[in-house]
């Protein structure tokens, strides 16, 4: 199957062009994203391979269905990127990587409840300067400590069960309960609960309609004192310009975010010889209490390796005719 790639990075041809199962697929790869405008290139190709921030909505796909182009193949879980309507309307197949490694987001959150924290990423900096002063650097027991989990598919479970290690007490929300959770000392409570309760709220739930901005100036008032407030899901989720009154008012103590709901036009681009022109971010960034990464919390090898298998297994079970397990599609 010929497939255009857009938004390649170095890793990306790394781990496709290795995959065992690439085989009878040829991939073009593009560094640009896909949007109306750049679609053009993926004349003669069959299906497309697209990112997090990809804009595929209704005119790229009617131009991608011009060309003939028959399936959407997501490298990432996300999907809240493509119109799934207009994919219907011109019989595009949709597919994405629901789970590549759980634990590689799971560990990341983690990663940003530590530094936040311990503040070890300020401590490295003082060091290579010659100051080994440890004023300023406090940080506080994770044991005993009450951590909300929002959203326990299998990135949030993943996730509990490292906190549980801790000797955390865990609070989840999700629509659907998991047993294994339970037995394993989850506490499944209501939202309004959970922000009440947690010292630390972590989110992992996807980005519909009813959960952006789930994180609002509202139940942002609901939260203790000093919350910290991790997120390693998708940047809709927090309003961020009611996080940063949060922050400034000091009722968010720690703010680690690995996305952000503008990152479109700014992630997994080098901007260091250039003015950021979003004053939000750039406020944010500002902040000492704020951890900001670039979108890597999937960034392992475990991950690359499995995105890259199940993102071709899902364009060979297509091409084969086979049920796609792995398909998105708006409720008939």
């Amino acid at each position: 199957m010929q497939i255009a790639f857009f938004n390649t990075k170095s890793y990306d041809q790394t781990f496709f062009n290795e995959s065992i199962y690439l085989k009878s697929h040829k991939i073009t790869y593009f560094e640009v994203a896909l949007n109306s405008q750049t679609a053009r290139l993926a004349e003669g190709a069959e299906a497309v391979c697209v990112f997090v921030n990809d804009t595929v909505d209704r005119n790229t796909i009617q131009n991608l269905s011009v060309l003939g182009v028959k399936i959407i193949a997501l490298r990432c879980a996300g999907f809240n990127n493509v119109d799934l309507k207009a994919a219907r309307e011109y019989h595009i197949e949709v597919v994405r990587v629901p789970a590549y490694s759980p634990e590689s987001v799971a560990e990341h959150a983690v990663a940003l409840i530590l530094t936040l924290n311990r503040k070890t990423h300020r401590a490295f900096n003082r060091v290579r300067e010659g100051n080994f002063s440890i004023e300023h650097l406090t940080g506080f027991n994770l044991f005993n400590k009450t951590v909300g989990v929002v959203g326990t598919g299998l990135i949030g479970a993943s996730f509990c069960k490292i906190m549980l290690g801790f000797g955390c007490k865990v609070l989840a929300y999700d629509i659907q309960k998991n047993e294994n959770l339970i037995n394993h000392g989850v506490q499944y409570t209501s939202l309004d609960e959970l922000f009440r309760h947690s010292e630390i709220i972590s989110l992992h739930c996807p980005l519909l309609p009813q959960t952006t901005h789930i994180i609002d100036t509202e139940s942002i008032n609901k939260m203790k004192s000093g919350v910290m407030i991790i997120n390693t899901s998708r940047g809709g989720l927090i309003d961020t310009k009611a996080a940063i009154e949060g922050l400034k008012k000091g009722k968010i103590g720690y703010l680690g975010i690995d996305v952000y709901e503008q990152e479109a036009n700014l992630f997994f681009k080098d901007h260091g010889e250039t003015v950021i022109q979003d004053d939000v971010i750039a406020r944010l960034i500002s902040f000492p209490n704020v951890l900001l990464t670039g979108h890597l919390g999937f960034f392992t090898q475990e991950a690359l390796e499995e995105i890259a298998h199940i993102t071709l297994e899902n364009l060979s079970d297509f091409e084969n005719n086979k049920a796609l397990s792995n398909r998105v599609a708006l409720p008939e």
